[in-house]
């Protein structure tokens, strides 16, 4: 018996400590989303309505664009998102940007990874090409390995077809 309920005790310990403060890291990178620089330099965290704001990316703009399956070819929804994510990061210059590429769970591992580079290319090159400087983006590929919705239905699939625009403050490469 009490080996089980020391097994229990480290089990609940382990939960507990996986429950750790979202703004962890800080104001400048917090898990929130909302940290930024003002016009001053100084360190901000401005909620959905500051333009200046990483949560304002993210909600306002939107950070992600889907994609048909097996296609890295830009709808023109994708379009014009990328093109608010365009005017955002040439207005805010102190911000960077890692643009995260993403496949569905079909397909191999492989081809996945490499799809999802595709994608992620895809997205640099249309900010480079609305003006955005290639010195500020990076891209990486994620293949199937981090998906938003795990099932077996074209609904799920969708949600994980995607590239997502990660900014962060005062980054440099």
């Amino acid at each position: 018996m009490r080996i089980v309920t020391r097994s229990l005790l480290v089990v609940a310990a382990l939960g507990v400590a996986g429950c750790t403060n979202p703004d962890r890291f800080g104001a400048n990178g917090g898990a929130d989303g909302t940290a930024g620089y003002n016009a001053g330099g100084d360190v901000t965290t401005g909620g959905i309505d500051d333009p200046r704001s990483v949560a304002y990316f993210q909600q306002r703009v939107g950070d992600r664009v889907l994609f048909a399956v097996d296609q890295s070819t830009l709808t023109p929804e994708g379009r014009a998102t990328l093109d608010g994510q365009a005017e955002w990061l040439m207005t805010n210059t102190e911000f960077t940007a890692v643009i995260e590429g993403h496949a569905d769970e079909q397909g191999t591992r492989e081809y996945n990874l490499g799809l999802g580079a595709r994608r992620a290319n895809a997205v640099l090159e249309y900010l480079v090409s609305r003006g955005v400087s290639s010195a500020r983006l990076k891209t990486v590929s994620y293949g199937k390995e981090r998906p938003l919705e795990i099932c077996s239905e074209e609904s799920c699939y969708a949600k994980n077809r995607r590239a997502v625009t990660v900014v962060a403050a005062g980054l440099t490469s």
